[in-house]
């Protein structure tokens, strides 16, 4: 039965990323689950420790605020996408998620540092470390398509591994990015949710990390802002650098989680794979 259960909510899950640009009623969302109306959102909430409704807003403003750090859309259309008429409303909330109002953070968003064009300033150099990392053993869950929407995997990931009983203080949580996402249609790239195991059971499927060097920069921020920073790190330190990209995954490591942490407040730790 839990596994059942896991299913349904996974359905909503998926349904929400699928979805974000239409009304998500709780009723609509209950038949999506097969359960209850009276009870479901409840079985939801405990199961993704964040309440639908809380779900959606997160999703919806991170999309947003990847469109206003890397798209040149009108701030109302941003809006409207959003699921706010109100251009008023919108900036409320998305400044009291994001610490400051779109049109504000579209120009002096973290992501800008990294570009001259935009901020008016030369690029300072970033604390990039050059770092040894040994082989990990990962359970992953495969994700195709927009990077963005990698939520979902991470969903689906946790869950297994809860219901298992294989999350404990020593679980590390990594993106696994195979794909660049300048050369290969969004609705192909190849990505992973990954989580660390340190004595994973008999029969459960597990890969291993590529042990070797690897370019570290550490993020605070939100994630949508991590492209500006990508695109310094291969255009602008890698050249300077003197080393090869390796032929292997990209990886991102997450301190913290966006359910219970301010956008501002993200850790994220990103690797280049060196020769």
């Amino acid at each position: 039965m839990t596994h059942s259960y896991e299913d349904r909510i996974n359905r909503v899950t998926a349904y929400i990323y699928d979805h974000l640009d239409e009304p998500l009623d709780l009723e609509r969302l209950a038949d999506v689950a097969a359960m209850s109306p009276w009870h479901w959102h409840r079985v939801y909430s405990a199961m993704r420790g964040e309440t639908v409704a809380a779900a959606v807003r997160r999703l919806r403003l991170m999309r947003a605020a990847n469109e206003l750090a890397n798209t040149d859309a009108p701030v109302e259309a941003i809006a409207k996408r959003s699921g706010y008429d109100n251009l008023q409303s919108f900036t409320r909330i998305f400044a009291d998620a994001y610490g400051m109002p779109p049109a504000r953070y579209r120009r002096e968003g973290s992501h800008t540092v990294f570009n001259a064009a935009q901020n008016g300033a030369p690029t300072p150099h970033y604390a990039v470390e050059v770092r040894h990392l040994p082989a990990m053993t990962i359970a992953t869950e495969p994700h195709v398509g927009d990077y963005m929407n990698i939520g979902m995997a991470f969903d689906q990931l946790f869950g297994r591994l809860a219901t298992a009983g294989l999350i404990d203080q020593n679980t590390r949580m990594f993106g696994v990015y195979g794909d660049d996402p300048s050369a290969v249609p969004v609705d192909e790239l190849r990505s992973a949710a990954a989580a660390t195991l340190s004595s994973p059971p008999p029969g459960l499927p597990v890969t291993t990390t590529r042990a070797g060097d690897y370019a570290v920069l550490r993020h605070k921020g939100p994630y949508p802002d991590m492209l500006a920073e990508y695109n310094w790190m291969f255009g602008t330190w890698l050249p300077q650098s003197g080393r090869d990209i390796a032929d292997a995954p990209v990886l991102e490591e997450y301190l913290n989680s966006p359910r219970d942490t301010a956008p501002s407040e993200l850790l994220t730790v990103l690797y280049l794979p060196l020769v």
